[in-house]
């Protein structure tokens, strides 16, 4: 079966207040781009995608992932990993434990060899033993993509993750994101306020209003 993510007939309320309605199927290795105004429930999305809408906020409808319904599974089991604008790195862990992290147990060797491996993929060929604090923005960026990645989601979510990146740089990690989405056949969404972002994503891009008013294109 081909990997995807499918919202049906979501309508996400705050307070009584109707934020958003949405119907969408992303399939394995498509990005669906989710822009809009502060307040037209974005963010407030992702969480309910994830389990984790706050209280306040009242949800009905269904999320598929690979045709299974993950509505009352809790987050750590609903396989959906994100990517948020900050890399989020542990301080207490190298380079390599930080890619390490979230990975299945398993022989310690191979598990070794598999995060070597990711970090030369990437360009960060050596530095397993380094303190994440030493590298730039960008590596930190990609050791946070390769976390995400070696800890095998089903989906992906993109929180604004290029958007404290420089020009140059924001183009190249958006470019490696996409070409691992794509790679890995995950189905994948991204919240941005950034156009380049949508158009380099080449999906099917949704524009929230306030209200529950959206255009898609």
């Amino acid at each position: 079966m081909q990997p995807s993510l499918q919202i049906k007939n979501l309508q996400l309320s705050l307070q009584n207040e109707l934020l958003l309605k949405l119907s969408e199927d992303v399939i394995g290795g498509e990005v669906l781009t989710i822009m809009g105004p502060s307040g037209s429930g974005k963010s407030s999305l992702l969480n309910w995608l994830t389990g984790t809408l706050p209280s306040a906020f009242n949800a009905t409808g269904e999320v598929w992932l690979n045709g299974l319904n993950i509505d009352n599974l809790p987050s750590h089991m609903r396989h959906i990993g994100v990517l948020y604008q900050d890399p989020l790195l542990f301080s207490h862990l190298s380079v390599a434990g930080n890619v390490a992290f979230a990975m299945r147990k398993g022989n310690k060797k191979q598990r070794q060899e598999k995060v070597e491996h990711a970090l030369e993929q990437v360009g960060l060929k050596g530095m397993g033993k380094r303190h994440p604090d030493t590298l730039s923005g960008g590596q930190q960026a990609r050791v946070a993509l390769l976390r995400l990645l070696l800890s095998e989601p089903k989906a992906i979510l993109l929180d604004e993750p290029f958007s404290k990146l420089d020009t140059q740089l924001r183009v190249d990690i958006r470019q490696l994101v996409f070409e691992q989405i794509r790679e890995h056949t995950l189905p994948a969404i991204m919240v941005t306020h950034d156009h380049s972002d949508a158009e380099a994503a080449q999906g099917k891009v949704v524009t929230l209003q306030p209200l529950g008013n959206q255009d898609a294109r």
